[in-house]
């Protein structure tokens, strides 16, 4: 009954009380980053979504305007979100509007999909999600390896209430220790196509 249609029941539920309690701390973050960082507000990028849909994803703008790497242009206001996750507030609507779950394998870059193995493209047959098993395992700091592993276990298992319960719950108490915001030596984590098994490169998501 979870997979069928409970656990976008859930998504819908969860997203919108979550949106509605967070509405405050959103309106203040995004005011600071309209005054630290200027417009505009809202980062879009495109994902691949469950089959490998593109949709645009949404977050809170952390970075400045300007040439050089994400961790140069990442400052203490930037640094700040990234690290309450505050900045991922907004895609509570990618969550309403069908395009994510409320637990998921994140949303990667479309290009990523040349580089995963056979195994690994099998975390698209689900919706990406706010947080996933590998976010759960140490958010950012878990290589690609691992991480992408974990995507697919999820993926290929029966959905269930409690284990998604469970990894929220993971995720949450991560967050509030300040546990995996980075891995070292990066603004979040590198690239896909940096890691020794993977060939050509794509770009960085933010």
């Amino acid at each position: 009954m979870y997979e069928r249609w409970g656990k976008r029941g859930c998504d819908i539920l969860g997203a919108s009380l979550l949106l509605l309690a967070a509405a405050p701390l959103l309106a203040v973050a995004a005011l600071g980053v309209f005054l630290v960082l200027g417009r505009p507000v809202l980062f879009r990028q495109w994902r691949a979504g469950r089959d490998g849909q593109r949709f645009l994803l949404l977050k809170l703008r952390s970075l400045r305007d300007g040439p050089g790497e994400d961790a140069a242009r990442l400052g203490r206001f930037g640094r700040a979100l990234r690290a309450s996750a505050i900045d991922e507030l907004p895609q509570l609507l990618n969550v309403l509007r069908g395009e994510m779950s409320l637990v998921g394998p994140r949303p990667l870059l479309p290009e990523y999909a040349a580089l995963y193995t056979p195994a690994e493209a099998e975390r698209l047959r689900v919706r990406p999600g706010l947080c996933g098993l590998a976010q759960a395992a140490g958010r950012n700091a878990v290589p690609w390896t691992t991480r992408l592993a974990l995507d697919v276990r999820y993926a290929r298992a029966t959905p269930r209430l409690r284990r998604d319960l469970v990894i929220m719950l993971r995720c949450l108490w991560l967050l509030l220790r300040g546990i995996g915001v980075a891995a070292p030596g990066h603004a979040t984590m590198p690239g896909l196509q940096e890691r020794p098994v993977a060939g050509a490169g794509a770009g960085r998501a933010r």
